[in-house]
């Protein structure tokens, strides 16, 4: 074979970690590899007297004639493999050079092991599951940190997390002084971060961490989130048993519980933290917990309901309506799913109230493109010359709430009361001077949201709430009259969004008026409508139900760009590209299938970079 041959050979390979420069692949694939190549990379392995024990992993180079033989003894035992011998092999100059890493502290690892074996390989899931939670927290970002063991740890150790057998976790336990039927070391669970745990990032995101509530960490392991907080000037404290076992347990407006009851062996002691946490908390508590599917947890040794890990530490793996489950059945409440392995429970229903009102609540941006329409009452135009920025901000606030602000909605209320005697004669005078369409547009809006604010809570099944805000109040008063005509109606809305004729109805119209979507035939027939994640507000009331509903199920949408719509089957698919916004070639990352009948959600991973799907018609999304 000369090197013309070969790099033809190497460039058409389907299989295998591809580089710009080089392909690797594992022996187990040579059935995929052209017969030709395999009996060549064999008899240089035999001339070279390398014993088959002692290679299990080709290199081959795109460019060069070169090759090589590597060994990992552990390729299938370990998720991140060491090297213990490379045999490089310069087929041009006819000279190759041995190096053995066995004694060395810090060899080369291998990583993506998925991409070197076959999709049938049996070990192909395991693999991939390994690469997608590498992913998921951001180790891969910089690839030029990872290829040797240290330099891998010192990242993990960096991100927060840490490896035990084979999965990335970050936890803290909370243990109580009671005998255990096998002892198990919790304390090995506390991770060192420097950055803010995932639920703590969904509480800045949501607003909790503007200073506003107090924090407390139940089971805040070495503290790494409470240095965060204290360093912003926020209320945060924290207790653990392991290392913080003398601070106070302080009720607080928001208590965090995160990755706790996943390292809790005993049942009942895994309820007495949820229970204990709840009864720390005054407003808010957050409960995250660990995510894993059954073909992962055959690998471990099962221990009670969850598993033991080679440290000798327990894991109690929840799927997403797993875990939702057994916080509704220990604190008879009803979560909110935020994220994946991460929910909310109010106490207070009142802000409970006010973060789903505002969950998916659309503003009414008004912009002055003239000027103020002139009126013939002369004391008006005098009003608004003297007034302009009072009655505009007061205008605003109208356009906020859809009619007329209550004296405390509006926080210049003395002064329209001063000048023209109450909001209710304001509203009348603003309405004329910039006029009554756009205070109608902003009431439609705000109704349309309280609409789908009460359909939503109809499809969870959440308890009707028996005290309702002030400013809900007011908006029923103003948009349905009563709270029997609201949830009414708001029934009407979520009873439709299993008629598929109207769904069909909305999905055609939807991609005639959407700045951009898609919409999908079979035999002829409307079946699929896919939009953007920006225009889901734009969608009908009945659509944004549809959606909204499948969403209660999963949680937001941070990493997912494209919601497709599944008009006849109940279904709502979300799609969450590489590469979205900078690439005219995106590739489909994530896939996460939400069925609403079944209430159930199911996550699908493309962490072989060579086998994502590409999106070919992104236009037709923007």
């Amino acid at each position: 074979m000369n090197a013309e041959q070969f790099k033809k050979l190497v460039n058409s390979l389907d299989v295998g970690k591809k580089l710009p420069d080089s392909i690797y692949f594992h022996k187990d694939t040579f059935s995929d590899v052209p017969e030709v190549l395999v009996k060549f990379i064999t008899i240089v392995a035999k001339a070279l007297k390398v014993d088959d024990e002692n290679w299990n992993l080709v290199k081959v180079f795109r460019k060069d004639f070169r090759l090589s033989l590597l060994n990992y003894p552990l390729f299938f035992e370990d998720s991140y493999p060491a090297l213990e011998q490379s045999v490089n092999v310069d087929l041009t100059k006819l000279s190759h050079r041995i190096t053995n890493y066995s004694k060395q502290d810090n060899p080369p690892i291998l990583h993506r092991k998925e991409t070197m074996v076959s999709k049938h390989h049996e070990s192909f899931e395991h693999f991939c599951m390994l690469t997608q939670e590498g992913e998921a927290i951001g180790l891969y970002e910089n690839s030029r940190m990872i290829g040797f063991k240290k330099s891998w740890e010192r990242l993990i150790e960096k991100y927060g997390y840490e490896l035990v057998d084979g999965r990335l976790f970050r936890s803290s336990a909370v243990v109580n002084n009671v005998e255990q039927e096998k002892e198990i070391d919790r304390h090995k669970t506390a991770i060192v971060r420097h950055e803010l745990s995932a639920p703590m990032k969904t509480l800045a995101k949501n607003g909790f961490l503007s200073g506003e509530y107090s924090i407390f960490d139940y089971g805040c392991g070495r503290g790494d989130d409470l240095r965060e907080l204290e360093a912003h000037g926020i209320d945060a404290l924290g207790w653990d048993p392991t290392f913080r076992p003398d601070s106070e347990i302080i009720n607080s407006d928001v208590v965090n519980l995160g990755f706790v009851i996943n390292v809790i062996e005993d049942q009942d002691e895994r309820i007495g933290a949820v229970l204990g946490a709840w009864d720390t908390t005054n407003k808010l508590l957050i409960i995250s917990a660990m995510l894993a599917n059954e073909s992962y947890l055959a690998q471990f040794t099962p221990y009670k309901d969850g598993v033991v890990t080679s440290r000798n530490t327990f894991q109690k793996y929840f799927s997403q309506a797993e875990l939702k489950s057994y916080i509704e059945r220990t604190l008879d409440e009803e979560p909110i799913a935020i994220s994946p392995g991460i929910f909310y429970v109010f106490k207070d229903k009142d802000l409970e109230q006010h973060f789903l009102q505002n969950r998916h609540k659309r503003s009414y941006q008004w912009q002055q493109k003239t000027a103020p329409k002139p009126v013939n009452e002369d004391q008006a135009r005098i009003l608004f010359t003297k007034h302009q920025e009072l009655l505009e901000s007061f205008w605003l606030s109208c356009l906020a709430y859809g009619r007329v602000p209550a004296n405390e909605e509006f926080n210049k209320s003395d002064e329209i009361k001063e000048i023209i005697g109450s909001n209710k004669k304001a509203l009348k005078l603003v309405t004329d001077w910039f006029g009554q369409e756009e205070l109608e547009l902003a009431a439609t809006m705000r109704k349309e949201d309280l609409l789908i604010y009460f359909a939503l809570g109809m499809f969870e099944g959440r308890t009707s709430y028996t005290h309702l805000p002030d400013d809900l109040k007011r908006d029923i008063k103003a948009f349905f009259d009563t709270h029997k005509i609201a949830l009414h109606q708001a029934k009407e809305l979520l009873f439709n969004i299993a008629n598929i004729d109207r769904i069909t109805h909305e999905c055609v119209k939807a991609k005639k008026e959407l700045p951009a979507a898609k919409l999908a035939l079979e035999n002829g027939q409307p079946h699929s409508l896919t939009l953007h994640k920006k225009f889901i507000n734009e969608l009908s009331p009945l659509l944004r139900v549809y959606v909204y509903s499948a969403l209660q199920l999963y949680g937001e949408l941070d990493d997912i760009q494209l919601v497709k719509i599944h008009i006849t089957s109940g279904k709502v698919t979300l799609l969450g590209y590489e590469g979205f916004d900078d690439s005219p070639l995106p590739q489909l990352k994530e896939r996460v299938k939400i069925k609403m009948a079944e209430q159930d959600v199911d996550f699908f991973d493309y962490v072989n970079e060579s086998r994502r799907p590409i999106l070919l018609d992104k236009v037709e999304y923007i």
